[in-house]
């Protein structure tokens, strides 16, 4: 059966239209509790969400599918995705639900799944979750009803997990931290973290009002937090998207530091502890820099798809702890089971105190190749692989690149758009190669 709901991350899209609409949440929760229930006679869920209005009326409407299957939920109010993920495990719960739709705007929401061991959960269950979508509903009598009520530690639960990944040995009293929140779940969240391991805390995006989500802070717009670092005269800045799993570091200067050269650093600070590496895992996106320099530590690096999900599979394949993506989605799987914007942000300064070098140092010789990400929306409909236009200047920027660098063109699996990516030397020469390639995708 085809797909129609599920995407790379879960099911995703504008609220009030379909599927996220009370109507299609409420089925969706009924056809999760019957999946459920085939394993267990009385499952136990967690449903927690970021800070989008939306997530009120999608948390209710799930909330009453899962009570109508027989199934029980725990709230636990605006909690990092990766939050989500630990309470299930932690709990022994049956299934974490997570409501946000991670670094869109507000307008956006959507709905992603935990297995009992914190782990996205894989392609055979959601498309279980699709068969039962098209099956009857089957409401059982009230006294099989499932019951809701509200866990009332959650976020002290968790920030107590995220102190205990950074080393026990190590503190970060004498830095000043400006932490960003993108007005998102992780807003009482992250600020109490780095407070208590030491840290002196200022806060930005930190104030949700329901609507304001990522709206020019967080980890994709960090700009807002590189003015805040050089104004505060501040160390480091930590940048979080919505849902917290996705991390932008930010020095004293003003520099910028993303997904690819945290992995290496996260790489190099277990090497330097004597901790066996046998590789790592990029994506299609991580930059050839981050790649080669891996190499000449003698860490192999392999190429998932884009996407922490695939990321993820193939750590679990290899028997490998560390992977992640340029847009700072990292995984330390000593650490946690999913990517979480804190803890990988943990694991970067834990190798600043322990060098008792700058992330700067600490990165020294590892240049990053440009690239140039042009994001195309398609007309409704389009196929882009069969457009001839596009193909014909693929393959004329490849022969012209030869191997001193890299394109990569893909749909986004969270939205609309086709992704145009070129790898090169000189900045103008990815640049001018990617704007051919978006013109032509859409001639």
């Amino acid at each position: 059966m085809a797909r129609r709901y599920f995407g790379t991350d879960g099911i995703r899209g504008t609220v009030g239209r379909p599927p996220i609409t009370p109507d299609f949440m409420l089925r969706l929760g009924h056809a999760v509790g019957r999946v459920l229930r085939r394993q267990s006679a009385r499952p136990t869920v967690v449903i927690g969400k970021d800070t989008r209005i939306s997530g009120y009326m999608i948390e209710s409407a799930l909330e009453a599918g899962f009570a109508s299957a027989g199934v029980d939920v725990l709230l636990s109010g605006p909690l990092p995705t990766p939050a989500v993920a630990y309470l299930t495990r932690a709990l022994r719960l049956d299934l974490g639900v997570v409501i946000s739709a991670s670094h869109n705007p507000f307008n956006d929401n959507g709905v992603k799944f935990f297995s009992a061991r914190g782990e996205k959960l894989d392609d055979a269950w959601e498309l279980a979750v699709e068969a039962a979508l098209d099956e009857a509903p089957q409401w059982v009598d009230s006294t099989g009803l499932g019951k809701a009520r509200r866990i009332e530690d959650a976020r002290g639960r968790y920030i107590e997990f995220c102190k205990s990944t950074f080393g026990s040995e190590l503190s970060l009293k004498g830095l000043k931290i400006v932490v960003d929140a993108a007005h998102g779940a992780a807003y009482h969240v992250a600020p109490d973290v780095f407070h208590e391991l030491g840290a002196e805390v200022s806060a930005i995006g930190c104030a949700p009002n329901g609507t304001n989500i990522n709206d020019g802070v967080g980890a994709t717009a960090p700009a807002a937090l590189v003015k805040a670092v050089q104004e505060r005269g501040a160390d480091y800045g930590v940048a979080l998207d919505g849902d917290a799993d996705r991390l932008q570091l930010v020095d004293a200067n003003g520099r910028l530091y993303n997904g690819d050269e945290l992995l290496y650093v996260m790489v190099t600070d277990r090497l330097a502890q004597g901790q066996a590496v046998p590789g790592a895992v990029g994506t299609l996106m991580t930059n050839m820099a981050v790649e080669l320099a891996l190499q000449r530590r003698g860490i192999p690096m392999v190429r998932a798809k884009v996407g922490d999900r695939y990321v993820l599979e193939e750590l679990g394949a290899r028997g490998w702890q560390l992977g992640g993506e340029g847009s700072g989605h990292l995984l330390a799987l000593d650490k946690h089971t999913t990517g979480d914007g804190i803890v990988s942000a943990l694991q970067v300064l834990q190798a600043v105190r322990r060098s008792q070098q700058s992330l700067a140092s600490l990165l020294q010789g590892v240049a990053l190749f440009p690239q140039t990400l042009i994001n195309v929306r398609l007309p409704d409909g389009a196929d882009w692989r069969a457009n001839q236009t596009l193909a014909s200047e693929q393959e004329k920027v490849q022969r012209e690149l030869g191997q001193t660098g890299r394109l990569l063109i893909r749909a986004s699996g969270t939205e609309p758009v086709l992704r145009v990516m070129v790898e090169a030397a000189d900045p103008a020469v990815s640049r001018g190669m990617a704007e051919r390639l978006a013109a032509a995708a859409v001639a």
